[in-house]
């Protein structure tokens, strides 16, 4: 039976970190790692959507891993996403991260073409057998993706002994419920959604993935531990100020990873640059939006903390 405990708690989504010019800075990276370790993170899920990996190339994805590995020293589990709009890239990236010893890896489904379940099966087992000894996370986020996990699709991906998880990205709070229970007591659900964060907990996952986590890390952490101890009561009002930096956020023009990354600006005295085209980097007055998310992140973590 695969170690979840490791898995148990929250895990920021990893942003990707440019320089100036829009390239990959594995030193802003390494900053980021730190800043996780810091905030008390329980891992971080690396290249994934926060990361922009499907605007990255793959030795990109591989440089941000390897920064990501040195950086942490062991301090955080680390699970990567592996996957590509190919097999064969997905299985190369799968290879170089068991290679470097992450505690898992992850996959959505394969985008754009409508696959049917035994060819998502054949393309997530696929990346798996290149990464024999690594634990396996399947990437439920059908909103993106285009196509959501099945209970027989998951039925069958439970054949192979590396499946553990699912990231379960979608908005009805009964899908981790029913992921939940067929995972069963070897198996682990993260909750996605940020904004039911608590829900998601209540109802069957044991720990979350997400990607506003990264600018207010705390207050998931201070979330997670309450319902832990069945103090629902205290963390309605904390998940409510959470839901307002979010959709606060959202009132931007500019992408949200290029708000999020504003507010690590303002707030960490973090740079790790902008977001990469075709995502768009903040436009007029979002600056102001950011400065008035970051606000609210303070006064939470005076009020909750």
């Amino acid at each position: 039976m695969a170690n979840l405990e490791k898995y148990m708690g929250v895990i920021p989504a990893f942003y990707a970190c440019y320089d100036s010019e829009g390239k990959i800075n594995t030193e802003r990276v390494k900053q980021l790692t730190e800043y996780f370790v810091n905030q008390g993170a329980k891992g971080v899920y690396v290249n994934g959507s926060s990361g922009e990996c499907i605007y990255l190339r793959p030795d990109e994805r591989k440089a941000v891993l390897e920064a990501v590995v040195e950086a942490a020293k062991g301090r955080l589990t680390i699970i990567c996403h592996v996957a590509c709009n190919n097999t064969e890239d997905s299985m190369e990236l799968a290879a170089h991260s068991e290679s470097l010893g992450v505690d898992a890896i992850a996959a959505i489904p394969p985008i754009y073409f409508r696959l049917p379940d035994h060819a998502i099966a054949k393309y997530w087992n696929d990346m798996s057998s290149a990464a024999p000894n690594t634990d396996f996370v399947i990437y439920n986020i059908p909103q993106l993706a285009g196509v959501s996990l099945t209970i027989p699709l998951l039925k069958e991906m439970r054949k192979n002994k590396n499946v553990i998880g699912v990231k379960n990205s979608s908005m009805p709070t009964q899908d981790i419920q029913m992921f939940a229970v067929e995972m069963g007591d070897d198996g682990i659900v993260f909750n996605g959604p940020d904004e039911q964060f608590i829900s998601g907990l209540a109802i069957g996952a044991k720990g979350g993935i997400g990607g506003t986590y990264g600018s207010m890390p705390k207050l998931f952490t201070k979330m997670y531990e309450l319902v832990q101890a069945g103090d629902f009561e205290s963390a309605r009002p904390i998940q409510n100020a959470v839901n307002e930096v979010i959709f606060k956020m959202c009132e931007a023009k500019g992408n949200l990873y290029a708000v999020i990354k504003e507010v690590l600006r303002i707030n960490e005295g973090l740079d790790i640059g902008s977001v990469r085209a075709p995502l768009a980097p903040l436009q007029d007055g979002d600056k102001a939006i950011a400065e008035e998310a970051a606000g609210m992140i303070r006064v939470a973590y005076e009020k909750y903390l």
